[in-house]
């Protein structure tokens, strides 16, 4: 398990994600609600497809999933609603929400880059309190600094990755160039990605092809 930072493509949106690569599950027999294993996934719906989302999903977002920038002034990104972390202007996320609503495809106001996709609640912590080590917070000069995460206590219960509710994704693309085990070429190469069919629900998920209109 290592730190990885990622960001949009003017630096507006920062976040550091913890992962242990390669996952110790491989597709297609990932399950869907809380694991021990990263779970890489290409969907074929129309929002993944045309927002070209790569999908990270860690263990436990409370733990593995760190928004760093930006933070509003009051200190409030995530809160107990969206609109406490979106608007408009400077400093803030653009949302946008589809078919049922219950996801939020943030993005960023000045470059347009979509680099997580979210719903639940949230809370802004010291960083030394959200399990980071010393030499990543001295690499990344943050000591002292409030970020962002997923609550693992939500007001309906504890935080239940994928139920609907609970849901954070990372867009692979966004992970910052460069960093050892970052090669985007090699996840798929070694199988490690699994192809979803959420536009027709009739495919399985399966790893080495994706699904009618989907991408590698």
């Amino acid at each position: 398990r290592r730190p990885y930072t990622g960001s949009c493509h003017c630096g507006q949106t920062r976040y550091l994600l913890f992962l242990t690569l390669p996952p110790s599950i491989l597709p297609p027999t990932f399950p869907t609600s809380r694991t021990h294993t990263v779970r890489i996934r290409k969907c074929n719906c129309s929002t993944c497809h045309k927002t070209g989302f790569f999908h990270v999903r860690v263990p436990w977002a409370p733990s593995d999933f760190l928004v760093l920038s930006p933070l509003k002034d009051r200190g409030q990104f995530g809160g107990l609603d969206v609109a406490e972390m979106t608007g408009k202007g400077e400093g803030v996320l653009g949302d946008y929400t589809c078919f049922e609503g219950n996801l939020h495809w943030l993005f960023c106001h000045t470059c347009g880059v979509r680099c997580f996709l979210w719903a639940g609640e949230g809370e802004v912590v010291d960083v030394r309190d959200a399990s980071v080590d010393t030499e990543t917070i001295e690499r990344l000069g943050i000591e002292g600094t409030k970020v962002w995460r997923p609550k693992e206590e939500q007001k309906d219960g504890v935080w239940a990755e994928g139920t609907g509710r609970c849901y954070v994704s990372v867009n692979a693309h966004t992970l910052d160039q460069g960093q050892e085990g970052v090669d985007l070429r090699r996840w798929v190469d070694d199988g490690w990605v699994c192809y979803v069919d959420s536009l027709e629900d009739e495919g399985e998920e399966r790893v080495g092809k994706p699904h009618v209109w989907g991408t590698y």
